[in-house]
């Protein structure tokens, strides 16, 4: 097994709690010198909606609320599915310059954003974006959410179709 598989099996395991929750199966873990520093699981995606509780948002709170103080360009973020382009950017913003995931976002995936065309802030960053790790694992994950009728959450959407039909 891989450094990545070994890391995203942890980021499965949060996705596999939030998906029991009733949540979108995604799930995080931040992940600096061989050690989880960081976890996150999608909250709040049913009933009362909040598009801040994205995973990746929730493991960066608590990366940045930690006692320790980290350089998070060492920081590698390892996630059931590609960061939509909030959470890319305020990875991005804090300083993550790694990012691995499992199963392409392809209605709201961030991270083919051309930062070369973009303001000074994003434009000269160097970012290491490695996608399709366990992918099977983590379309399964979505798959099962999908499949459910009892999940309102991006049904009907393209993301919703593209996941079913693959």
């Amino acid at each position: 097994m891989s450094q990545h598989e070994k890391y995203m099996e942890v980021a499965l395991q949060q996705a596999r709690i939030a998906l029991v929750a009733g949540d979108f199966p995604v799930g995080c873990v931040f992940v600096c010198q061989d050690e989880i520093v960081a976890t996150g699981r999608r909250y709040n995606s049913h009933g009362k909606v909040n598009e801040m509780d994205h995973a990746e948002m929730v493991g960066l709170r608590a990366l940045l609320d930690s006692e320790q103080q980290r350089d998070l360009g060492q920081v590698t973020l390892y996630s059931t599915m590609e960061p939509c382009l909030m959470c890319f950017a305020s990875l991005l913003v804090n300083g993550v310059r790694k990012i691995v995931y499992s199963y392409e976002d392809a209605m709201g995936g961030g991270t083919n954003l051309p930062l070369h065309l973009l303001s000074p802030l994003y434009r000269d960053l160097e970012v290491e974006i490695t996608g399709g790790v366990l992918r099977q694992k983590g379309l399964d994950l979505f798959k099962e959410f999908f499949s459910n009728p009892d999940n309102d959450y991006l049904h009907d959407t393209l993301l919703a179709t593209y996941t079913l039909n693959q």
